[in-house]
């Protein structure tokens, strides 16, 4: 129970995270897909299960990290 809870909160957060890093939505979203694959294969998502909630929680960041983007970028930040 607590994979599925993790699998749905920490990789949004973390597209946020690196896309605030960043300022680069793609390269987030590339570093998260990078980090569920070495999880997939070193053994820690056990189940087809996990990777699409995993791909479903990434594709929420991405679309709020698109959304932060627009808005930082809107309002003249230093970026």
């Amino acid at each position: 129970m607590d994979q599925i809870i993790s699998a749905l909160i920490f990789p949004c957060l973390l597209v946020i995270l690196f896309a605030r890093i960043t300022y680069n939505r793609y390269v987030a979203l590339f570093l998260m897909v990078v980090l569920i694959a070495a999880s997939a294969k070193l053994g820690y998502t056990s189940s087809f299960w996990l990777i699409t909630i995993d791909a479903f929680s990434m594709t929420i960041g991405f679309v709020v990290a698109t959304y932060m983007l627009r808005r930082l970028k809107k309002s003249g930040s230093d970026f």
